[in-house]
């Protein structure tokens, strides 16, 4: 890592599977590297309290492990349909927010449009098309999967092109 290089930690928030990765890039230009990216199981079969307590485990060891130097996390969507996701997504948002700002990381918040549009060139692109952009962006042999991992990729470079673009 060069001296002005800041490491991105990307987060896509789940109670199942929640993914993550860490892209390093430098200020001021765009040229993003992948640290590492992956992600965390939650046992599916376990009360909410105790995964969001595995989460915050999981997540504050991603941290100390991968020392990013901010955090980015998708926004929540809520659908009409489906209220009661968005409501357990917003308790998995909160733990993972809570550990990003105890380390003191700065922390952007992206909506899903977002981060596609800055990958793809629209914001509505499938898992698929976000999968392949991220393969491509960053020359990968295959794309990434699940769809987490490349979802938080995604997060985490669309968060590094703000930040070098000054937006």
């Amino acid at each position: 890592m060069t001296a002005d290089a800041v490491r991105i930690l990307g987060i896509d928030p789940g109670l199942r599977l929640t993914g993550y990765a860490v892209v390093e890039a430098a200020p001021g230009r765009w040229d993003p590297a992948l640290v590492e990216a992956g992600v965390i199981r939650l046992d599916a079969d376990a009360s909410v309290e105790r995964r969001l307590v595995q989460l915050r485990d999981d997540v504050r060891e991603v941290i100390a492990e991968l020392r990013p130097g901010r955090g980015a996390v998708e926004t929540l969507f809520a659908h009409v349909k489906h209220p009661r996701t968005a409501i357990l997504m917003g308790h998995a948002r909160g733990v993972i927010l809570l550990e990003l700002a105890a380390a003191g990381l700065p922390v952007g918040q992206l909506t899903a449009t977002a981060v596609k549009k800055s990958l793809t060139g629209g914001g509505h692109a499938s898992k698929g098309q976000v999968q392949r952009a991220v393969q491509s962006q960053l020359g990968l042999a295959a794309p990434p999967e699940p769809p987490d991992v490349a979802d938080a990729i995604a997060i985490a470079l669309c968060a590094g092109r703000r930040l070098a673009t000054g937006r």
